[in-house]
């Protein structure tokens, strides 16, 4: 005999994925057990036996999220051939990524600022953590561009940054508002217009007449 809360044979990793689906389009609290084991094919026992709480399974499921759409975006800003390129890119393909068929609108871990209700402190903490990572990664690449003297040393990489993430943090709240990827793109655009005047830099348009496409290389496609 099976002993009791043993998990059944299934696929873990899928399981995962479709509890990752379901925390971020409906939250920590507003995704009732019932509706993650359904989603997950498993039953309660065995949800706890494989992942140890709600609470756990979340924070899986918020890396899990992180190891694919973070990962892409901060791959993006690595690849970028200029700091510029590289701004724009991630709030482009944020447009993108927050606005695609078959998967719930916005940034998973944007929104777990208000999904993430009724945590705990330790977890709580640790998605603040997940939410300051992209900031600094943005830091970086200022800073090695300051370094490279393709921006002026008179730059600060922190309030820069700190611009930018706002903007496509907001741009996760419009997409779940049911704004379109061609509205998000509208926003960054926008964003990109300020460039110069955060950097200090000369007059140059990020961005050529509506209805032609981008300048900076890199652009994400559909």
């Amino acid at each position: 005999m099976a002993e009791r809360g043993r998990p059944r044979a299934f696929d873990r990793e899928q399981a995962l994925r479709q509890a990752m689906l379901l925390f971020w389009e409906k939250g920590f609290q507003g995704a009732a057990m019932s509706e993650l084991t359904a989603a997950m094919g498993i039953n309660a026992p065995s949800l706890y036996a494989c992942f140890g709480s709600k609470e756990a399974l979340y924070r899986e499921a918020m890396a899990l999220y992180e190891a694919g759409d973070g990962a892409e975006l901060a791959a993006a800003i690595a690849a970028a051939p200029s700091v510029r390129e590289a701004i724009g890119t991630y709030l482009m393909r944020s447009a993108a990524l927050f606005t695609r068929p078959g998967k719930p609108a916005g940034c998973m871990v944007v929104l777990s600022v208000v999904h993430a209700a009724g945590t705990s402190e330790e977890a709580s903490r640790a998605l603040r953590d997940v939410r300051a990572e992209m900031q600094g990664i943005l830091e970086t690449r200022l800073r090695a561009a300051i370094g490279r003297g393709e921006l002026p040393a008179s730059c600060d990489p922190a309030a820069i940054a700190s611009f930018y993430v706002t903007v496509q943090q907001g741009m996760s709240i419009r997409a779940r508002d049911g704004a379109t990827r061609a509205e998000l793109e509208a926003v960054a655009q926008g964003a990109m217009a300020a460039w110069d005047g955060l950097t200090g830099m000369p007059t140059e348009s990020a961005y050529p007449a509506k209805g032609t496409a981008p300048t900076f290389r890199g652009r994400p496609k559909a």
